[in-house]
């Protein structure tokens, strides 16, 4: 028996005025999904416990098996761990997105955040600037004097580490509040600078900063031109603390691999001892290596036994308020992931059990993170349990109700 994993970030969502009150998983045209439905077992899981952050970190942990409020201590070490940062006690890392804020005089903290990813900016685009951004001596003096050393990641993902010993975050978990940009599209900056104790300047004046080194530099101009968003700021968020967590094979008894293009999944993977499987093509956007993913999905399985996949696109299609390309998305999820898969396992001969589900409701509303339940399926090629139920929060909401998200692995691999 093979065991898969197919996380679809954000589908879920709340019924959608423009969709003739529908949700997109409702309203797109999803007939694998529907059928596996139909024969597993569906329903509605938390994820996301009480009082713990709505997002991919929480979830995912709890997809995972492992519960949030023991093992998370912030969203940017996971991702350090992906990146092969190692952090040392004390040490804090951060998350540091490239961000785009609206043009014109007004002052920074009036400018609005237009987008959390800098209209998804490129890895080569986002490497060049933050590389010119580190080397402008202003920066690099301010930088070094707090601390902090910022690390190319893929996209406009980066990390920063500030490390505790001589700088103002010898406590900043008490005191400092960030704020994950995604969650205040369209809004002033004001608000949702970083908040809390002498950390909290010191990180603004950076964020100040890079805006006024970033805004009108050539690959800016030239973005604009083009008629893109401009990488004109960072932005620091999803701040935390060196994790370990228990081996996944010592905790259930199976080997596996994770399939992502984004480091935060990649992470949880090489901290519970999961292989890190590296797919030319795929960027964490709605244009994507899907077959590639397939193909290493497959290929995992025949020396593995378990196997995630993670497609990242929906969530960022929502977030970018994108509804068109999360419905095609969504569709994608169904017709270029998990109808690939049963075909390729079915021609196999492979027996398998399959659980899909998103990890969070990104809200279409908002275009932000929402920690209500999301449907999911559990599928056993082996059974057709014929339910005559689709997929969707409606359909889910008749279905069978897991209150704790750290239940569905054991679910999974149960006979």
């Amino acid at each position: 028996m093979k065991y898969i994993l197919v996380i679809g970030d954000g589908m879920a969502d709340d019924p959608v005025p423009e969709l003739g009150g529908k949700t997109p998983l409702q309203y797109a045209d999803i007939k694998t999904l529907d059928k596996l439905a139909g024969a597993g077992v569906s329903g509605s899981v938390k994820t996301i416990p009480d009082g713990m952050p709505a997002g991919s970190d929480t979830a995912i942990l709890s997809i995972f098996g492992y519960d949030p409020r023991d093992s998370y201590a912030g969203r940017a070490p996971l991702e350090a761990a992906a990146m092969d940062i190692d952090l040392s006690s004390g040490d804090v890392a951060f998350r540091c997105n490239m961000i785009t804020v609206e043009d014109g005089v007004k002052p920074f903290e009036e400018k609005k955040l237009l987008s959390h990813s800098a209209g998804a900016i490129s890895g080569e685009e986002s490497n060049k600037l933050l590389r010119e951004l580190l080397e402008n001596p202003d920066f690099k003096a301010a930088a070094e004097k707090a601390g902090i050393k910022i690390y190319p990641g893929s996209s406009f993902r980066h990390i920063a580490v500030q490390v505790k010993q001589g700088t103002p975050c010898s406590a900043p978990a008490p005191f400092l509040t960030l704020t994950p940009p995604h969650d205040h599209l369209g809004e002033a900056l004001g608000s949702y600078l970083p908040q809390g104790g002498e950390n909290a300047a010191v990180l603004e004046n950076l964020m100040r900063l890079a805006f006024m080194i970033l805004d009108n530099h050539p690959v800016n101009e030239s973005r604009r031109k083009n008629g893109k968003l401009p990488a004109n700021c960072i932005w620091f968020w999803a701040m935390g603390t060196a994790v370990k967590l228990p081996g996944f094979t010592e905790k259930y008894g199976k080997t596996g691999s994770v399939i992502s293009a984004v480091p935060l999944c990649q992470g949880i993977g090489k901290l519970i001892g999961l292989n890190k499987v590296y797919v030319e093509g795929a960027t964490g956007e709605l244009y994507t290596n899907y077959e590639g993913k397939v193909d290493a999905a497959v290929a995992a399985l025949e020396t593995g036994d378990f196997v995630a996949v993670h497609i990242e696109a929906p969530d960022e299609c929502t977030h970018n308020g994108d509804l068109k390309g999360k419905l095609q998305a969504i569709e994608w999820v169904d017709s270029r992931i998990v109808g690939p898969l049963i075909k390729r396992l079915s021609k196999n001969e492979t027996t398998f059990r399959m659980l899909v589900m998103s990890d969070h409701r990104t809200l279409t509303s908002t275009r932000g993170h929402d920690s209500g339940v999301v449907p999911y399926i559990l599928y056993d090629s082996s059974k057709d349990l014929n339910t005559g139920m689709s997929f969707c929060e409606a359909e889910a909401a008749r279905g069978e109700f897991i209150d704790d998200g750290t239940k569905l692995m054991g679910m999974l691999f149960r006979a």
